[in-house]
């Protein structure tokens, strides 16, 4: 959620925020997203320059408060109480502390926002957008009214402890025939939606079977090396999952990095776990590895965050989005003139 804070930060500097045509998330980046989002009309950008002068109050602000606060571990608390709904309470922390009762037509029209979750039913990509949700085997609903709280607490539902959200719809609710071959109930009438990052970890799918240019910001960290995993049945299996997770997650990587190098595709990726010494550019932010490796390390908890390690984040973001912007998308743009928390830095 802050790194992706801080490379939205930059691409505003840039001027690029009003160039995005999509934009598509999973898991704590839809937070980011969501909320860049609901505000969007408060942004204020400049006809000329694209910049948004109230960027600050209208995106930064309001995550950061969030990351001053614990919801994880009450909404887990409290979900166990009601029967496993683990989910919809973690939309109730969303609903109370940042979207309150916005809904998925509270978004604007362009960009186009998507926000990913994974059906545990179907196996496939559910998608909120405000023109519809669907899922290609269950069917499309137009002009959902499901709030936005809930649709980011279904992209950031991180199995197991903040899955599955319940999604409840009427069959009625469903484009006849839109379905390919699940389009009946309990499919269309009680959804168990998990993380849209079980699916897609880089929210890839609903950008690049449509857009030429594609940006990348990716803040999934490499699993660390296990010098003695545990022996017992349950940790063995999560373990595994987390390699299997990660796999997945490198080939698309690699897909993506290939498309450009081989001409495919215009743009270009970043990634928490990256080296700003690998993108070449002489004038890019001062960033040790050492201290961006800490970074990258950082649990992805939706716990209270203390001030100086949420401007790190947000500094680590904004530095690697810059290097990668200006070597590869907007080269001759000059160098920003420093951090946008200086006086914390990475480290």
């Amino acid at each position: 959620m802050l790194f992706h804070l801080g490379t939205l930060w930059r691409l505003n500097e840039l001027g690029y925020l009003p160039k995005l045509d999509r934009v598509s998330s999973v898991s704590g980046g839809s937070i980011t997203a969501a909320v860049l989002a609901m505000n969007w009309s408060l942004l204020a950008l400049n006809p000329a320059s694209g910049v948004g002068a109230n960027f600050g109050s209208a995106v930064v602000e309001p995550i950061r408060a969030l990351a001053r606060k614990t919801i994880d571990v009450p909404a887990v608390l409290l979900g166990m109480l009601s029967l496993g709904r683990l989910g919809s309470q973690t939309a109730v922390y969303y609903r109370l502390h940042l979207f309150g009762r916005k809904t998925l037509q509270d978004l604007p029209d362009r960009p186009s926002f998507v926000l990913n979750a994974t059906s545990v039913q179907s196996g496939a990509l559910w998608r909120f957008t405000k023109p519809y949700m669907a899922d290609w085997r269950v069917g499309l609903v137009n002009d959902p009214q499901v709030q936005l709280a809930v649709a980011v607490a279904a992209s950031s539902a991180f199995p197991p402890f903040l899955s599955p959200v319940i999604l409840r719809q009427q069959e009625s609710d469903f484009a006849p025939n839109s379905g390919n071959d699940l389009q009946r109930p309990q499919f269309t009438t009680r959804i168990l939606l998990t993380d849209g990052g079980v699916y897609d970890n880089l929210g890839l799918e609903t950008a690049w079977k449509n857009y030429q240019t594609i940006l990348v910001s990716d803040a999934c960290a490499q699993n660390k090396p296990v010098e003695k995993p545990p022996l017992n049945w349950f940790m063995q299996v999560y373990r595994t999952l987390m390699v299997i997770d990660e796999q997945v997650g490198s080939l698309r990587k690699r897909q993506v990095i290939g498309s450009f190098v081989a001409g495919d595709r215009a743009g270009t990726y970043w990634g928490i776990g990256g080296h700003v010494q690998d993108y070449q550019l002489p004038d890019a932010l001062p960033c040790p590895t050492d201290l961006t490796s800490r970074l990258a390390g950082f649990e992805t908890r939706l716990r209270s965050v203390d001030e100086v390690t949420q401007q790190r984040l947000i500094n680590w973001g904004y530095a690697i989005c810059d290097t990668a912007m200006r070597r590869h998308v907007v080269t001759g743009q000059p160098a920003p003139t420093g951090f946008p928390y200086p006086e914390s830095g990475l480290g």
